[in-house]
């Protein structure tokens, strides 16, 4: 994070369903975490990954039929601290090798308020 601790996280939500989008957007905000970006597709969630202002991310694994794991690359390659966020589970989606944190859907707001705060505690 920046140089203020006590600074509202910025997140980018990388997330093809709308409704999942608008209910994490509402549950981050109640964390102290501003969506400043979301990106529905690989090729926007990419182009906000390689240049985009935020703090950490969010990304869903499976991005209309299309697996978002370039996004997850731009990510490592500027060192953003991400979660993967799946309704496969990590074993069906390959991601506990990857070594980022995986947000289960369905979840429950205590559930990605953890999450939310291990990788905080990377961002800084």
């Amino acid at each position: 994070m920046t140089e203020q601790s006590s600074a509202r996280l910025r997140a980018l939500l990388v997330e093809d369903e709308a409704l999942i989008a608008m209910l994490m957007e509402d549950m981050l905000s109640d964390f102290a975490c501003d969506v400043v970006a979301i990106a529905g597709t690989v090729e926007a969630a990419v182009s906000l990954a390689r240049s985009g202002s935020f703090d950490l991310a969010f990304v869903d694994v499976n991005l209309r039929g299309v697996p978002a794991y370039p996004v997850a690359q731009a990510l490592r390659e500027r060192g953003i601290p991400f979660a993967f966020v799946t309704g496969y589970g990590a074993a069906g989606a390959d991601l506990v090798r990857a070594g980022e944190p995986v947000l289960q859907k369905p979840f429950r707001s205590g559930e990605l308020e953890a999450i939310l705060h291990r990788l905080q505690c990377q961002a800084c």
